[in-house]
């Protein structure tokens, strides 16, 4: 069976962003001054053959461990359609 994996990969909440804090401060300098906080992260999709979902789910979880996402720096959670 094909799978979705759906990811989400947020930098760690401990570290800044300066991504976000540029983006912040584009907001506020367009009148968005009622924003709080921007986090910037990566949303990747990958499709997966295996034989059921857990599996699937498993697949996604070893490409971000191994290569998608910095442990270091990033957390990921995954989904499957």
């Amino acid at each position: 069976m094909t799978f979705t994996a759906l990811i989400n990969i947020m930098p760690l909440k401990e570290l800044l962003d300066p991504q976000g804090k540029a983006v912040m401060g584009g907001l506020k300098n367009l009148g968005m001054g009622n924003v709080q906080d921007v986090r910037i992260g990566k949303h990747i999709t990958l499709k997966i053959e295996a034989v059921d979902k857990e599996s699937a789910k498993k697949i996604a979880e070893e490409a971000c461990q191994k290569l998608l996402a910095n442990p270091v720096m990033e957390y990921f959670e995954v989904s499957i359609e």
